[in-house]
């Protein structure tokens, strides 16, 4: 029975290192953040509410979450940021107005700008319809 329960363990284990590693893709942002950091290796997805009490704050990271797996797939990175008096380098630079979603691509350009949450599996789309991304399917 002990071999039984080690055997499980030990499959279960690379399970929870994935799940460890989707962790990482969301990043709490500080005034030292900046997108210079993730140009050509990352898509930073920008979440800005003024407080994390709203609810397109709260649907949009329900769903980011829910999608997390296939987000990490496509070399995402949620940077979030719901702290208006903070005035952090991204809230100067991009200037959001209540709840706003942004979607870059691997060269710093901003290629979705939303007012309302967007669900992960229509993120997911909108990058795979990307040229990069198609570039990056096509080798894999």
């Amino acid at each position: 029975m002990k071999s039984l329960i080690a055997a499980i363990c030990v499959a279960a284990l690379p399970n929870l290192g994935g799940a460890e590693s989707l962790k990482t893709i969301f990043v709490d942002v500080t005034n030292e953040t900046t997108i210079d950091g993730y140009l050509w290796l990352k898509r930073p997805v920008i979440v800005f509410a003024n407080t994390d009490l709203d609810v397109n704050f709260q649907t949009q990271m329900k769903s980011l979450h829910q999608g997390a797996e296939e987000l990490a797939a496509r070399d995402v990175v949620v940077l979030v940021d719901a702290n208006p008096s903070e005035e952090t380098a991204l809230r100067k630079k991009f200037r959001p107005r209540g709840f706003a979603v942004l979607l870059m691509g691997k060269d710093g350009q901003i290629k979705l700008r939303k007012p309302f949450p967007w669900d992960a599996r229509e993120l997911s789309r909108s990058i795979d319809k990307m040229p990069m991304r198609q570039q990056e399917m096509r080798s894999k």
